[in-house]
């Protein structure tokens, strides 16, 4: 995508990673964006383009610019915080780094499931976390819920990332909400009793895994298996062209989900236009955009999905909130200690 308007002036990606704390202007935003540049940075370029106002970016991982925002305090000159998955972005929240912002638009476009009850942040885009089956070795039909996962039919089968991930922290944290903590303790006893080896890598190397036979079963976000079947590796789209998804919890609670979101930070001096590129990324343009580019699903109703996402079908999503995913965080990751998931 043709992109005219990101100058060094306008965007600034330093190499410190550093803005300068300078007084509110009209006519900008600071974002600190936990999204790569590259899946976030088009989006930017049409919103400088509709409205005048320049974005100014720093990009890191997700970790790293919350402590930045701390460390920071009232001297950040971040107004908005792009970051993944629902349990940072309460993080964020309880160390008083973001503000409720109250927006008809984003309400309206934002269900209440993927938002903060209180405004603090709002859900962009969409994440699933399926079980992945190697097609070979596994009929689909031989499991249909996470529980499923700790019967000992699939001891030494399957793969996992480790406890210290947030989005496995998330789904256990949904767990928790839904059955409560001994059950979720018992699930996760049994998940570690089957796994095929100690937790390493990310999402797609529970993937290639389980495609090079190493386990026949992984858990992992959806996106990323989208990015491996239409990336430029050959050797990922290989393995993902082994895999297929099945969605859990189809009969009860739904498949885990969850987001990445945005808040405007607590001492943001760009407040208004912060405001306005949030509402921006929500409109039906620029989610759209995400399915396509990104692999993952639209926050708001009635946006199409991409022919990718398409061909994997539709599910019944878990409709908790994900508020919930960041108020049991702490009970997960001490339940999934206590389980031995290393």
């Amino acid at each position: 995508m043709k992109s005219t308007l990101y100058s060094l002036a306008a965007v600034w990606v330093l190499a410190a990673g550093t803005l300068p704390a300078t007084a509110a202007a009209a006519d900008e935003v600071n974002l600190y964006s936990a999204r790569k540049e590259e899946l976030i940075k088009p989006l930017l370029d049409r919103f400088t383009e509709e409205t005048g106002i320049r974005v100014n970016l720093v990009t890191g991982k997700a970790d790293a610019l919350l402590k930045r925002l701390q460390s920071e305090g009232r001297n950040t000159p971040a107004d908005l915080l792009i970051t993944t998955d629902a349990g940072r972005l309460h993080r964020a929240r309880q160390a008083g780094l973001t503000q409720p912002v109250e927006s008809a638009e984003l309400q309206a476009a934002v269900p209440a499931t993927y938002r903060e009850p209180s405004g603090h942040w709002y859900g962009l885009s969409l994440r699933a976390r399926p079980i992945f089956y190697a097609r070979e070795r596994v009929n689909a039909d031989e499991l249909t819920r996470y529980e499923d996962l700790a019967d000992p039919k699939w001891k030494g089968r399957i793969c996992i990332r480790s406890s210290g991930n947030i989005y496995n922290q998330s789904l256990v944290a949904s767990m928790i909400a839904h059955g409560g903590e001994a059950q979720s303790e018992a699930w996760a006893r049994g998940l570690v009793a089957n796994l095929a080896r100690t937790p390493k890598g990310g999402d797609r190397d529970q993937i290639k895994a389980a495609a090079a036979g190493e386990c026949d079963l992984a858990v992992a976000n959806t996106y990323y298996f989208g990015g491996m079947l239409a990336g430029k590796d050959p050797a990922q789209r290989e393995a993902a062209s082994k895999m297929a998804i099945i969605w859990p919890n189809q009969g009860d609670r739904g498949t885990h989900v969850n987001v990445s979101g945005a808040a405007v930070t607590a001492h943001a001096r760009n407040r208004e236009n912060a405001i306005r590129l949030l509402e921006f990324l929500v409109r039906p343009e620029s989610q759209s955009w995400y399915a396509e580019v990104n692999y993952e699903y639209p926050v708001r109703a009635g946006v199409a999905w991409s022919a990718l996402l398409d061909q994997w079908g539709t599910f019944k999503a878990d409709s908790l909130n994900l508020g919930q995913l960041g108020i049991n965080n702490a009970k997960a990751v001490m339940l999934m200690d206590r389980a031995g998931w290393k």
